[in-house]
């Protein structure tokens, strides 16, 4: 059986042992699991397991509700209402446990129903648009960011701080030109991840990602990141000449 396949059947297994406990409300697919067409040989079941009043506790404290359908080698409790875990048959999976009166105030992608019982109302497993609707950081402040993290990142370099370094210049000023991206490039697919900036970032802007491998290259390479990522900004925005002279300086001192 192939992967693909496999994970579909656990979420419907899922389900059906779900309805028949009698417990649940709802069993609602989220992330990748409930948009079908992208699962593949590398995706996870991500999903939620909506309980009736009262029961959360019980849900949480054990998993045999889940072990009926398929024994698990792995799990722990990850946040205080979710869980990671392992079937021993290699599906990995994150999932959390909620009564339906939590839904509206968590942070979620839209989600696909599985399974629910009657009384429960379908408009809970999409999320509150406060989630969704997340405003776009200015320009100016995102420029800001980058260049101020390259700037601390390289003066942490020459301290000698090499893996502080590396967290601004290759992690936190990257992270920046992600969300720069969007003025530079038009998106290829309309399918962002509004939680999680990465997710199909290569999918999406195929050109700025051409660049990663440059602002990305390493640990014993952060001034070729921090040269890299600084020429990419000059050439798509207004730099503020002093921030620029500022880190060009640091560029040409030698790393220890």
């Amino acid at each position: 059986m192939d992967k693909r396949r496999r994970l579909l059947e656990r979420l419907e297994a899922i389900g059906a042992s779900l309805a028949q406990s009698g417990d649940a409300l709802a069993f609602v697919a989220v992330g990748s699991s409930s948009a079908t067409d992208r699962l593949d040989a590398y995706s996870d079941l991500d999903f939620f397991v909506v309980v009736r009043d009262g029961l959360k506790p019980r849900y949480v404290a054990d998993l045999g509700w889940l072990e009926q359908v398929r024994p698990l080698a792995y799990s722990f409790q990850n946040t205080r209402d979710g869980f990671k875990a392992l079937f021993d048959d290699g599906v990995f999976c994150e999932f959390a446990v909620f009564e339906a009166w939590e839904l509206p105030g968590i942070p979620f992608a839209p989600g696909r129903i599985v399974w629910k019982a009657p009384e429960f109302d379908p408009a809970l497993a999409q999320p509150n648009p406060i989630w969704t609707q997340r405003a776009r950081q200015p320009v100016e402040w995102l420029l800001g960011e980058v260049l101020t993290n390259l700037y601390v990142g390289l003066g942490r370099l020459h301290r000698g701080e090499c893996l502080s370094a590396t967290r601004f210049i290759q992690s936190l000023a990257v992270s920046r030109v992600i969300e720069l991206a969007a003025l530079v490039e038009t998106p290829r697919h309309d399918d962002a991840d509004p939680f999680d900036a990465d997710r199909r970032f290569e999918q999406r802007f195929p050109g700025v990602a051409a660049h990663l491998p440059e602002f990305v290259p390493g640990y014993e390479r952060n001034i070729e990141a921090a040269r890299a990522i600084l020429a990419w900004l000059d050439a798509h925005f207004a730099v503020p000449q002093a921030m620029k002279n500022a880190i060009e300086a640091l560029l040409q001192q030698d790393a220890p």
